[in-house]
């Protein structure tokens, strides 16, 4: 399997899993903060498991990989903070829709740090991702929470997009699953001062959902991602996880009830068109 081929797969089975990782904000009865601050100890106590299993050392390649891991972790916190309140207080398809800014931000952001001008058709590419996205909200109101939402969804995707191109230039010389391990570390530690006081509160029931969010739904995707990031240009992983939209509406729709509207099958068609365009065209070089 060629050095495409790997980063290709590992993108689309995380964005399959991450459409499923969203509903979790809607069925665990806790607030974004409580959420992700449990969520990220489940995942680095199995991500720190596995190394030591497979008796790889726990440290980083350099020790100035140390701070980049603290920044990574900070961003990583709080996108995954807003992103889950973002859909919180509208809906899971208005905050990942929201969210999917990303691949528009990054075309446009990279090439601060690389030094590169976007090309062209990832320009394009990325105006009709955009397009698609916008076909999929269902309005636009600052008095409602539907805007708020977006907003906050689009500050979420901010912070993702950063990370990624972060992550995607300084910090290849670690592991997908060591960059993943400091990172939620990082966030465990950033918000034990805004969240700690709720464990005693929580459920029996609580917790099962925040193991499994933690464990399958949480380390196995990022870790995914985070191996995508190493292969594939930061800019091919955004557009191409774009096809999560599109995952989290389905499965929203199936389990939690929430219909969406013609608009969102027109919207989801172009970001999909896009996302298997930018597969096709990474996988034939």
């Amino acid at each position: 399997m060629t050095y495409n081929h790997k980063g290709l797969i590992a993108i689309h089975s995380a964005a399959l899993i991450f459409g499923l990782t969203a509903l979790f904000s809607k069925l665990i009865d806790l607030t974004a903060l409580e959420i992700t601050f449990l969520r990220s100890i489940f995942a680095a106590m199995v991500i720190a498991a596995i190394l030591l299993w497979q008796r790889e050392s726990l440290r980083l390649s350099q020790s100035t990989d140390y701070k980049i891991a603290v920044l990574l972790g900070v961003l990583l916190a709080v996108h995954w903070v807003t992103y889950f309140h973002a859909m919180q207080i509208s809906t899971i398809a208005v905050g990942v829709i929201a969210l999917y800014t990303f691949p528009v931000i990054t075309v446009f952001l990279e090439p601060m740090f690389s030094g590169e001008s976007p090309h062209i058709k990832d320009i394009f590419s990325a105006l009709a991702v955009l397009f698609g996205i916008y076909l999929l909200v269902p309005e636009f109101s600052l008095n409602n929470q539907i805007t708020q939402g977006i907003l906050w969804g689009i500050f979420s995707a901010f912070c993702f997009s950063l990370r990624n191109i972060i992550q995607g230039n300084y910090f290849k010389g670690n592991s997908a699953r060591h960059s993943f391990l400091y990172q939620t570390l990082v966030t465990f530690v950033v918000l034990i001062p805004f969240s700690v006081q709720i464990v005693p509160e929580v459920t029996n029931a609580q917790w099962g959902q925040l193991i499994l969010l933690g464990l399958l739904f949480t380390a196995l995707p990022h870790t995914l991602f985070a191996f995508s990031l190493i292969k594939l240009k930061t800019k091919t992983v955004s557009l191409v996880s774009c096809i999560q939209v599109v995952y989290a509406s389905i499965f929203a729709a199936l389990i939690l009830g929430e219909q969406p509207e013609v608009s969102t099958f027109v919207g989801g068609l172009i970001v999909i068109s896009v996302a298997m365009y930018e597969s096709f065209s990474t996988g034939k070089k």
